[in-house]
């Protein structure tokens, strides 16, 4: 079992455990620049607005880009106005990390070796314990020491272990500095290399794991990465964190990494959504049904299942396990419970009594 970190500063901010036994948290990563808040306190108040929908949807932890001091700014605008724990992604510059604290940032992401010197971590960290904030290290396969991609090359070592062992050297430096509250992140593109690193490293220490695949790809093809990679691991009780990084939405990455935990058996609760993937037979729009209520669905706490059925032959059948369901014949639409019909409407008020009869369970 993996040493207990905790994620919340002296802020707002809700305050979350990461390791032990706790749950399995859920990560995304916000995918434009906050360098322009300042000005602009419409684009503040649609970023508080977004982040409080993903928090209902499921999403416990949201990791921000912070290049610049205006970026900086920005992000502790945001977490002044949220409860959500927010990451502040630094890179190169030490003084980022700083101005990031003075808000409610809940964690720093630094790598010890590309931010300048031990003496730079070392005033990081100090201020990181001052604030009671937690620091993420992120290894990826762009970031190994030249040492360790002369090993890799000449095949001395595979590129899973000089992940591990980068990110070991990146932690020594935590640990001489008496400082333990910190997450170790692996990533590769490769599936295989991100499961054998992460393999490596829980077998000799014990700080909490953040899973990812990095540069997974698009929707389907980045899915389909962190779900082997993610499920392996998981099965194997590696990992107390998880991102589904998507060239998608942030909406997307949450809702794939909550049906990955949920399968995985590290997430209850909630609604569970099934659908056909719709055929000749076709009555009812399946497709575009889910489009319009998946992110609603998902977001609201009851622990039911809901069945989206594109004819009769799959819908009350198939569908009689489902709390409540819906399905198409002719110019009709059916509402279902537990297989039973309980309402045959014109198609075009299907929506409003599927949502009437769904406020009843």
């Amino acid at each position: 079992m993996t040493k207990k970190i905790f994620l919340g500063g002296k802020g707002i901010t809700k305050r979350i455990c990461i390791g032990g036994d706790s749950p399995v948290t859920l990560q995304t990563m916000w995918k434009e620049p906050i360098n322009d808040l300042k000005n602009s306190p419409q684009k503040l108040e649609r970023i508080i607005s977004k982040i409080t929908e993903l928090q209902i949807l499921g999403c416990d932890i949201i990791r921000f880009a912070v290049p610049d001091v205006e970026s900086a700014a920005g992000l502790c605008e945001i977490a002044r106005n949220t409860s959500m724990p927010l990451v502040a992604d630094i890179h190169f510059d030490y003084k980022l990390a700083l101005e990031c604290l003075k808000g409610n940032v809940s964690a720093i992401r630094i790598n010890p070796g590309n931010i300048g010197s031990k003496e730079n971590t070392k005033i990081v960290v100090d201020a990181c314990k001052d604030n009671g904030v937690a620091i993420r290290i992120g290894i990826n396969s762009g970031s190994l020491p030249q040492d360790l991609q002369q090993k890799i090359a000449s095949k001395q070592i595979s590129r899973a272990q000089g992940l591990c062992e980068t990110a070991v050297r990146e932690a020594e430096v935590f640990e001489e500095l008496n400082f333990d509250q910190y997450v170790v992140s692996m990533k590769s593109s490769d599936v295989n290399e991100t499961i054998e690193c992460n393999r490596f490293y829980a077998k000799k220490y014990s700080n909490p794991l953040h899973l990812g695949v990095t540069e997974a790809g698009p929707l389907i093809g980045g899915i389909v990465k962190s779900s082997i990679a993610f499920s392996t691991l998981l099965n194997e009780n590696i990992g107390d964190t998880i991102r589904v990084s998507l060239s998608s939405s942030v909406e997307n990455e949450v809702i794939a990494g909550l049906n990955i935990l949920k399968e995985c058996g590290k997430r209850e609760g909630g609604v569970k959504i099934v659908s056909c993937p719709r055929c000749g037979r076709i009555g009812f729009d399946v497709h575009d049904f889910i489009n319009r209520w998946e992110t609603k669905l998902l977001s609201m706490k009851k622990n039911i299942t809901v069945a989206v059925m594109g004819c009769v032959v799959n819908g009350p059948g198939e569908g009689k396990h489902a709390d409540i369901g819906i399905a198409g014949t002719g110019s009709k639409v059916i509402i279902f419970k537990k297989g039973k019909i309980v309402q045959t409407v014109n198609k075009e008020f299907a929506d409003k009594v599927f949502e009437e009869e769904l406020n009843s369970l």
